[in-house]
């Protein structure tokens, strides 16, 4: 069994934004930093299988944890790209 520096590498820093993201989130309720923590949260979840070999027995679900996280970054991006207009009472 080799270890991957790269997927520690990925699995560390994706854990990281996980962690302060929601930290982010829990401190100023912002969305968007809830959605890209969640995001990050199913990354990490992906590349710790991967170093610890389980990727291939849990494919199938690793493919929907990127597939959700990369819909968390979409909707985080899309939050700000398309912000709610504030309506004028």
């Amino acid at each position: 069994m080799n270890w991957d520096p790269v997927t520690t590498f990925n699995l560390v820093l994706s854990a990281a934004i996980f962690v302060l993201a929601i930290i982010g989130w829990a401190r100023v309720k912002n969305a968007l930093a809830l959605f890209i923590g969640l995001a990050f949260g199913l990354f990490a979840l992906s590349h710790l299988a991967t170093v610890l070999r389980w990727n291939e027995s849990l494919e199938g679900l690793l493919i929907i944890f990127g597939a959700v996280g990369y819909v968390f970054v979409i909707v985080a991006v899309y939050k700000v790209a398309f912000p709610k207009k504030k309506t004028e009472n």
